[in-house]
């Protein structure tokens, strides 16, 4: 059975703490594929993108560095939301510009909606088309747009990737299509056989960490060095 709006606000209602284990829960994975082009702007028609199976894990950081920090997210989850403004680029600053890790992006949709998936999808169109840097700067504007994604998202996603010198159209119609939920249904299976009570899951070193608030992180990291 799909998310309701009712049981994710009480799954929720337990983990309000951005320090919480659990953050966003339930679902099923389930989300229905959209129709080609549906609701595309600027008129864009890109016809039938082809789907890919398989990408590089989103990563940055050394990929020898002593530690390895890995998150996954679903990207209408507003505690992921938090993470990825409170919490990454603090971890990103101190750790990985530094070489001291490496970080690990996963997709879980949950899903919170369908954007968790159409969001998800759109993001590998930047990771595919523009390597892992542009993949990171594209997915931190869609959770600073992300109140707006139910209602405007395709729009949000066109132009976030087109200020990013990517064609907007194409990355919109990725999220239309879901060429890469493959891609993403991967990294979800991956999630499902570690068991992880909700997002943003933070392991480092492959051990899950009972929160995700950047005291817990970092603690986590240091121990680590």
């Amino acid at each position: 059975m799909r998310t309701t709006r009712r049981s994710y606000l009480a799954a929720l209602g337990g983990a309000t703490a951005l320090g919480s284990i659990a953050g966003c829960l339930g679902g099923d994975g389930g989300g229905s594929t959209q129709t080609a082009n549906a609701a595309l702007p600027d008129n864009c028609d890109v016809g039938t993108l082809e789907t890919v199976s398989s990408l590089p894990r989103p990563s940055l950081g050394p990929s020898d560095a002593p530690v390895t920090v890995e998150v996954f997210e679903d990207y209408t989850c507003p505690h992921c939301q938090d993470f990825t403004q409170k919490v990454y680029p603090e971890i990103k600053s101190t750790y990985v510009d530094a070489g001291d890790a490496r970080y690990r992006f996963f997709d879980f949709p949950i899903p919170v909606s369908d954007w968790s998936w159409l969001a998800a999808s759109a993001a590998r169109a930047v990771q595919d088309r523009s390597g892992q840097k542009t993949f990171f700067e594209f997915a931190k504007g869609v959770y600073e747009n992300q109140d707006g994604l139910s209602s405007n998202g395709y729009q949000i996603v066109h132009d976030l990737a087109a200020d990013l010198g990517i064609d907007g159209c194409t990355v919109a119609g990725a999220a239309s299509q879901e060429p890469y939920r493959p891609v993403v249904e991967a990294d979800r299976q991956e999630g499902v056989k570690r068991e992880i009570p909700g997002t943003p899951a933070v392991y480092v070193n492959g051990k899950l960490l009972e929160g995700y608030g950047l005291d817990t992180v970092r603690s986590a990291i240091e121990e680590q060095l």
